[in-house]
């Protein structure tokens, strides 16, 4: 019987052991904080990353990656029409005054 080679049995053993500390060693290596940091990093890029690219698009200007020193000519090209923005945070105001007013003169 072959199950019960001693030799075949430590050779199981051995292959067994190895194989849990390689899923221990990939488990410690999922959970570690440093590989938690980033991950949660790279996760918050990619996040950023979208969240400039739709606003851009919502202004209607599509940003360039800043790559190196360029970050001071970032918008040297097409600078950006800020419009838009003005007018919806004018918008905001306009509507949170009449809010207030039309609160103070109900009491």
């Amino acid at each position: 019987m072959a199950d019960t080679d001693p030799d075949e049995l430590e050779r199981r053993i051995a292959r067994t052991r190895a194989e849990l500390a390689q899923t221990v060693d990939a488990i410690a290596d999922r959970v570690s904080p440093k590989r938690v940091a980033e991950r949660t990093v790279a996760d918050v890029k990619t996040k950023a990353g979208h969240f400039v690219a739709s606003v851009g698009d919502a202004i209607g200007v599509t940003p360039r990656p800043a790559e190196g020193g360029e970050a001071d000519r970032l918008w040297e090209e097409e600078p950006p029409s800020l419009a838009p923005v003005l007018i919806g945070v004018g918008a905001v105001l306009v509507i949170g005054a009449a809010i207030v007013l039309f609160r103070r003169r109900r009491r």
